[in-house]
């Protein structure tokens, strides 16, 4: 699957956004039923949603911890492959720390910002002399009335694919 292109067209258009969301319900087939997507894709941040919606709810009608922490995960992690060749690099999270601010009573954004700049000096120039990196991004998730809902915090282990050894 050329990623490259189906995130191209998702930063021009709305169908490019609702075929690369459709492809990503395949290929991450945990999001699906929660209906978390990317909203919007910019040249230093990606927007992802949870919707209010009752398969999201906790014991108390807001949207459940654990959904806020996927979509704070997801918007970091795709962000990070949209800098990063995904055929050059392998990212796995390591730790996700989510703080709670305020009940989530509607549908939330996720977004986690990341420059090129930052992509350098945190992630290609530290490989040049390691193996892997560890990286640790902030992610903020606000809701519809602009309430700011929880702050997630993600750490990547990032190497290129030749670094990776796996028992068969």
């Amino acid at each position: 699957m050329n990623f490259e292109k189906y995130i191209k067209q998702a930063r021009q258009s709305r169908f490019g956004l609702f075929k690369l969301n459709l492809g990503l319900g395949f290929i991450i087939p945990f999001n699906k039923p929660h209906r978390i997507k990317i909203k919007e894709i910019g040249d230093d941040f990606v927007k992802t949603t949870i919707p209010y919606k009752r398969k999201n709810f906790n014991h108390i009608k807001g949207i459940h911890a654990c959904g806020l922490a996927t979509a704070a995960e997801f918007a970091s992690g795709f962000h990070l492959l949209t800098k990063l060749d995904s055929k050059k690099y392998r990212l796995i999270m390591e730790s996700l720390e989510m703080k709670y601010h305020y009940q989530a009573k509607s549908t939330v954004t996720a977004q986690f910002e990341a420059n090129n700049e930052w992509i350098r000096n945190q992630v290609l120039d530290p490989l040049r002399t390691s193996e892997k990196v560890f990286v640790r991004c902030e992610i903020k998730l606000m809701d519809e009335q602009g309430n700011h809902v929880a702050t997630g915090f993600t750490k990547w282990q990032i190497k290129e694919w030749s670094a990776v050894k796996t028992r068969i």
